[in-house]
């Protein structure tokens, strides 16, 4: 028996996409990529987030269109102008806790370099 080539079809069964759980999977699309006048947008809005609050996989939808910064439309129960506000705000904090990083080892260094001192200067007056 030969070896099985790497073009062979993969026989493995493969775990089904998050997507088929999905309460908008039969949903129609527009409602998620609403266009027309304000008032039609944010009726179908609303009721393209009535169908996220009941999904299953809200989060995991959520997640992936931050990821990949969509742009357009109701992903994960939010709209484009709430998406944008949650990266930001990660972002925001992303950065905050950098800085406090950088600063707790700007502290320790500075404990150190005293502590150095403080060493040098006792084996200084000991000598």
């Amino acid at each position: 028996m030969g070896r099985p080539s790497r073009y062979s079809p993969d026989t493995l069964t493969r775990p089904a996409h998050w997507t088929q759980d999905a309460a908008c999977r039969k949903a129609d699309p527009y409602l998620f990529h609403p266009e027309g006048d304000a008032a039609a947008v944010l009726a179908a809005t609303a009721e393209a987030k009535s169908h996220c609050a009941r999904c299953a996989v809200r989060e995991r939808c959520l997640a992936e269109s931050l990821a990949r910064a969509e742009p357009y439309g109701v992903w994960g129960g939010l709209d484009e102008k709430e998406r944008r506000l949650h990266l930001r705000r990660r972002r925001e904090r992303e950065r905050a806790a950098r800085r406090r990083a950088e600063r707790k080892q700007e502290e320790e260094e500075e404990a150190a370099d005293a502590t150095d001192l403080t060493t040098e200067a006792v084996e200084a007056r000991a000598a």
